[in-house]
């Protein structure tokens, strides 16, 4: 070979190389870009991995959506970091922030969309079964009627009403309604057996559940927390006296759905299972689904001698020893409600 071919050879082989590097840089350099590059996704995008879909399936998907900018590059990043090829099923809401690399961490931890439920303090088991038969994203499977369901619960009792803890619990697309409801039946055992071990001396109940029907009274007479062992050891008392309870909300849960917000003469004298002003002693079964502070309030009233309170008009009440007091904040109670209109 002359020395000019050999020249000639050097020089196209130096530029051919350095071509190759060139090019080799420049892939590097795009795919470490494509890492770190924002996703381009509207605000609350979502991505949702289906049963059984595999990565070329779903890099596939994410490309012609234009989420990524690369097939390849994904496919890259999960040869060369082998964990984050393993997807699990469910729905992933993006952020603005989000990269191809932390999209697949979230969706190989399985970092799915978690919807809350909120059971409310005093809300009734009619209220919350509707508002579960709201939740689209939820499996409905605990069946048909509430014999059904209070079976799958194996709750031993005629209703469901008091057997789930007011508390906000989580789920994923496709969870199961029943499972949610067992959690929510589990806490509630949980705690109304701790308090109950727990409970004071010379109570007037028979067991748990008398004390869970009187918690779920105390919840629905008022919402300040200072005065639930108050209004407990009112009706602890009466009880002992064997004096009728005579509290509106369980009329009020007699009546039903049919109760249109105002509670009359009537009323208090029609008689229902749970009509208070007519039954002695308690009524058969909870009245809405108490919180802690109420079951604790039940199991810890309050010591004293009142036998009475009535509202005051601020959201709180008045507590009274006799009647006569009774009487008197009652008539108080009224007249500021007169000047009030």
């Amino acid at each position: 070979m002359s020395l000019k071919a050999f020249l000639s050879f050097r020089f196209i082989f130096g530029a051919l190389l350095l071509a190759i590097f060139f090019a080799v840089y420049w892939q590097y350099f795009s795919y470490q870009r494509f890492l770190s590059e924002p996703l381009k996704i509207d605000r609350n995008a979502q991505v949702i991995v289906k049963k059984g879909q595999g990565l070329s399936s779903l890099a596939k998907e994410l490309t012609q959506k234009k989420i990524i900018s690369n097939y390849y590059y994904l496919r890259l990043y999960c040869y060369l970091n082998p964990e984050r090829s393993k997807l699990k099923l469910g729905e992933y809401l993006l952020d603005e922030s989000d990269t191809p690399v932390s999209l697949m961490e979230k969706i190989s931890k399985g970092k799915v969309i978690q919807y809350p439920f909120t059971i409310v303090e005093g809300a009734n088991s009619f209220q919350i079964l509707n508002k579960l038969a709201e939740e689209s994203k939820l499996e409905q499977d605990w069946g048909e009627s509430e014999a059904d369901l209070l079976n799958k619960l194996s709750i031993k009792h005629d209703k469901l009403e008091g057997w789930l803890f007011p508390d906000t619990y989580y789920y994923t697309k496709g969870a199961s309604a029943l499972a949610l409801l067992k959690q929510a039946n589990q806490k509630m055992n949980n705690v109304l057996n701790e308090l109950w071990q727990n409970r004071s001396e010379g109570l007037p109940y028979e067991s748990a559940y008398e004390a869970l029907i009187m918690a779920s009274i105390i919840e629905k007479e008022t919402g300040i927390a200072s005065e639930r062992d108050m209004i407990a050891g009112v009706f602890v008392r009466r009880l002992q006296k064997n004096m009728r309870l005579q509290t509106d909300p369980t009329v009020i849960y007699g009546i039903g759905p049919e109760f249109d917000g105002d509670i009359t003469y009537k009323h208090l004298r029609t008689p229902t299972a749970y009509n208070t002003y007519v039954i002695r002693g308690l009524p058969p079964t909870p009245i809405a689904m108490p919180g802690k502070e109420a079951i604790h309030a039940a199991l810890n009233p309050a010591g004293g001698e009142w036998l009475y309170f009535v509202a005051t008009g601020d959201g709180g009440h008045k507590f009274s020893e006799t009647l006569e007091e009774h009487n008197k904040a009652v008539k108080a109670y009224l007249n500021r409600l007169k000047s009030s209109n």
